[in-house]
């Protein structure tokens, strides 16, 4: 009789186990044991380079207050052969021209829009990242290995001129810059008419930095000057300097005929910095200009499923990827969101990997962060990722399952193209599922390396993938 009673009681203990590791009702199987699973025999993995889907990443070159300092250009021209070999078709430069800081300017300062790192001032020739023939021949060795630049354009605010007295403010402002004060260029002189409030306008649209100094896009010649004229500082960025694109920083701060006319003028791939987690907002700010956004929306769906809510079910909410994927600049980080003290504001790195596997296997345009790929134990895993963002990530998403530690999605692929299965666990636990595929009587691999099992779809095309706890595994088909 104790036989007979044991097996039930052992086999109720055992599904009390399986269950609690997930919170739906479907079977979460054990991986540990693999002689129920037929295992291949003369399989091999996809060559993925056979199958190039046209897409590619861009790398943000640069983080904040990047070393060593004055050699920055030289340090990227370094790697671009290698960005290129894996994948990356531009990169994002941080502004290029001479800041108040001088030496240990980022460039988010901008003085004067046409020194490069050549005239003497604010205490030093050569900018943060060099001098301008260190970017000339950086920008002409991207373009040799097919890398576009992308310019980081500061349109909100100046500063770094010299005092002059303000009649709209009726007091001292650092509004006027000609050679003798922070514009040693002699190109794009401006004094208090440039600035909010002036003669033309009284409002001031929403700015954070440098209120009076905020550039007043309504005056003609600061039309000109901007875009507008030959010498304008976008004609002269891609005509003279080489640059392909645009990078607009703090858009919230001045109004969308800006972009829209700047684009208008020279084109060029641009993406804005809408810092707004909104699909909405990011929509509209993207059909009034025509310029990509960086898309924040993925972003914070990201940091909430994997930090601030531990829920992956969050990734079914909106996001701007799932309806402008063309115009989404996705992203886990970037040189503000690493070096902001909320921490709502910044995806974990225990979680980094994750989330890039979730954006290179995603519909958009991932953007790859520089200190990300630098770090030693994730560029391997960013580049394998990268790979299969360019050849297999390819085809309608369907969500496959999700509950709040699992999360599995299809790429259904073409004809040419088998596409992909992800599956994301952020649990404790290895987990596998079964799942209804597009590949019948087929054996799979996981792409990424994470996972060693090699499981085979039955002729429905429902196949048992696993991936390891607190990661991520990427499936396709072997050959």
């Amino acid at each position: 009789m104790k036989k007979i009673t044991s097996i039930p009681l052992l086999y109720f203990l055992i599904l009390a186990l399986i269950f609690s590791c997930s919170s739906d009702d479907d079977m979460v199987l054990d991986s540990e044991n693999d002689n129920d699973v037929e295992q291949p025999e003369t399989v091999s993995a996809l060559n993925l380079s056979d199958y190039d889907n046209g897409s590619r990443v861009m790398m943000q070159a640069f983080y904040w207050d990047v070393e060593p300092r004055f050699e920055w250009w030289n340090t990227i021209a370094e790697q671009i052969s290698d960005w290129s070999e894996n994948g990356v078709d531009r990169i994002w430069l941080p502004p290029a021209s001479k800041g108040q800081s001088g030496g240990y300017s980022m460039g988010y300062d901008p003085s004067d829009y046409f020194d490069f790192g050549e005239y003497n001032q604010h205490s030093t020739i050569p900018t943060r990242f060099g001098t301008r023939e260190d970017l000339e021949s950086l920008i002409a060795e991207a373009h040799e290995n097919n890398l576009q630049v992308i310019a980081d354009i500061v349109l909100n605010h100046n500063s770094g001129g010299g005092l002059e007295y303000n009649p709209y403010r009726e007091r001292d402002t650092y509004t006027l810059f000609d050679e003798t004060h922070g514009n040693a260029s002699g190109m794009f002189n401006r004094n208090y008419e440039d600035f909010y409030p002036n003669s033309v306008s009284e409002y001031d649209p929403p700015s954070l930095f440098y209120q009076e100094t905020n550039l007043d896009h309504h005056r003609e010649r600061v039309k000109d000057w901007l875009w507008k004229n030959e010498n304008s500082v976008a004609k002269y960025y891609k005509n003279v300097m080489g640059f392909d694109g645009w990078r607009f920083d703090y858009v919230l701060g001045f109004e969308p005929f800006v972009i829209k006319n700047w684009l208008d003028e020279v084109g060029g791939f641009a993406v804005s910095e809408l810092w707004d987690g909104n699909p909405d907002v990011l929509r509209k700010f993207i059909d009034e200009t025509g310029s990509s956004v960086f898309d924040f929306s993925t972003f914070y769906k990201l940091e909430e499923a994997f930090d601030r809510n531990d829920d992956l079910q969050i990734l079914e909410n909106d996001m701007l990827w799932k309806t402008n994927a063309d115009k989404a600049v996705t992203f886990t980080a970037n040189h503000d969101t690493e070096k902001d003290d909320d921490e709502n504001n910044v995806i974990a790195a225990e979680n980094k990997l994750k989330a890039y596997a979730y954006i290179l296997t995603h519909p958009g345009y991932p953007c790859i962060f520089y200190s990300d790929y630098k770090n030693e134990a994730f560029q391997q895993p960013i580049q394998e990722l990268i790979k299969i963002h360019n050849s297999l990530a390819i085809g309608d998403v369907t969500i496959l399952h999700v509950d709040d530690d699992e999360y599995i999605m299809k790429r259904n692929g073409n004809a040419e193209n088998p596409g992909l299965i992800l599956y994301i666990n952020t649990s404790a636990n290895n987990k596998r599922r079964i799942v209804a595929s597009d590949w019948e009587n087929t054996i799979l691999m996981d792409y990424t390396g994470n996972s060693a099992f090699q499981p085979k779809s039955e002729n429905s095309g429902n196949v048992s993938i696993e991936a390891p706890a607190n990661s991520y595994a990427v499936w396709s088909i072997m050959k």
